[in-house]
């Protein structure tokens, strides 16, 4: 059960295009009892050596796989797109803590509605200038996709994710507020992506 079941989906599908209803339900979660974040922080701590060596394991694989890659890629170009959607899904969960841990931070700020807004303001700010850097040839292209993760707005709530991301020009893609909030950058989206080097204004 979730602990604050009043975060439902508040987006539709209208000829094919993403409309967003209204994120206001979006809220912040309620101060955690003192006795069940020290508990939560003290497994996380036990959690964390077991966590990272499993994720280098599977780093490790996807390398292999990805050398492997390499090969079958010179004949199909469609398996490296789909290999590449795996990686980056892959590596994505095991580099993010299961939703339960509690970090020292969380812990300390908790219920603290001004660190969150910062901790927020500070995870936007960061993929606002990857999203908006320099394209430069031979080098990956800028990501038009982000992910916040619940831990960083719990203290805030979803909707002042979205009211945020919108003034760096970002926008709300299909999310689950219990989990994360998606975001794409709406720049992406113009006629030739977004131009070299130029950063949205805030």
């Amino acid at each position: 059960m979730h602990e604050h079941p009043h975060h439902h989906s508040v987006y539709t599908y209208q000829d094919d295009k993403f409309v967003v209803a209204d994120t206001r339900a979006w809220e912040a979660w309620p101060p955690r009892p003192r006795g069940k974040l020290v508990a939560r922080f003290t497994g996380t701590v036990v959690l964390m050596p077991f966590w990272i060596v499993f994720a280098v394991a599977v780093f490790c694989a996807t390398l292999a796989i990805g050398l492997l890659t390499e090969v079958i890629a010179a004949v199909s170009s469609s398996y490296e797109k789909g290999f590449d959607r795996f990686m980056d899904r892959a590596l994505g969960r095991v580099t993010t803590l299961p939703g339960w841990c509690v970090g020292w931070s969380e812990m300390r700020h908790e219920g603290d509605a001004a660190h969150y807004r910062a901790r927020v303001d500070g995870h936007l700010a960061r993929w606002t200038a990857r999203a908006s850097a320099e394209r430069r040839p031979g080098k990956p292209l800028p990501p038009v996709e982000c992910e916040i993760p619940r831990r960083v707005y719990r203290g805030v709530g979803g909707h002042y994710v979205v009211r945020a991301a919108a003034t760096q020009g970002w926008e709300l893609r299909p999310s689950d507020p219990d989990t994360s909030i998606r975001l794409w950058w709406s720049a992406a989206s113009a006629p030739g992506g977004p131009p070299a080097g130029a950063a949205h204004p805030a």
